[in-house]
């Protein structure tokens, strides 16, 4: 991935910060505004402290998003599991590594059922975490704030990962993936340190604006200005 040619950024907002009594308007209307994904966020209240919904609303969703559906799954026991999600469709399966007992097994699972698999590394997790995976994924989702709630800062720190993956990645096809506390203030930054898909919540959906649309389109260009500055 080329991520100094800003126009092959994928804009992905997460609907986790949009209005959850009605999801399917709400990714209509991103898609609408012009977004590349739709990211969504599976929290099952252990893995990380808050809960979202499970594989039957993602199912659901499936039907209302036209571009390429990012699955992103914040839940203990994925193993146990993965099967319920692969069943939903997406075109992205992204788990996280500290809660595949049996890593290896998933992402094959999900690259044989012609899903893109991902692997995605909480703030803690050192970027040497994705050396035996490579071979495997798809992309790297880093996570740039604490998994869980919409609507935090950025982690700083996290910059330097992102080059470190970057680097390691080499001219490997895979996608750098940043996930927590995007704004157009800090996309730039992102970008030139590696990234190439920005997913933001709190950054684009916004539950009271009349015309979603137009707030949405204004939002994600405000992305894409910045990061072409």
């Amino acid at each position: 991935m080329n991520q100094n040619n800003t126009e092959n950024i994928q804009i992905a907002p997460s609907i986790l910060a949009a209005d959850f009594s009605d999801l399917g308007r709400e990714c209509q209307a991103a898609i609408e505004a012009g977004c590349d994904w739709i990211h969504v966020d599976v929290m099952d209240g252990r893995f990380v402290p808050a809960m979202s919904f499970g594989a039957q609303m993602v199912a659901t969703l499936r039907h209302h998003i036209s571009v390429e559906m990012d699955l992103h799954l914040m839940i203990e026991n994925t193993d146990l599991v993965i099967d319920d999600y692969i069943s939903c469709r997406p075109d992205r399966l992204t788990v996280h590594v500290e809660s595949c007992n049996h890593l290896h097994r998933v992402l094959t699972k999900i690259k044989s059922s012609g899903i893109k698999a991902g692997i995605a590394l909480n703030p803690t997790t050192p970027a040497s975490a994705i050396a035996e995976t490579l071979a495997f994924i798809d992309q790297i989702c880093v996570m740039t704030v604490n998994p869980g709630f919409g609507g935090q800062e950025f982690i700083s720190t996290q910059t330097a990962k992102i080059k470190a993956i970057r680097d390691a990645l080499a001219d490997r096809s895979i996608h750098i993936e940043v996930d927590g506390g995007v704004t157009e203030d800090n996309a730039k930054r992102i970008v030139d340190a590696g990234a190439d898909v920005l997913v933001a919540g709190s950054a684009i959906f916004h539950k009271t604006v009349s015309d979603r649309t137009r707030h949405y389109r204004d939002r994600i260009q405000g992305i894409r200005r910045a990061i072409s500055v």
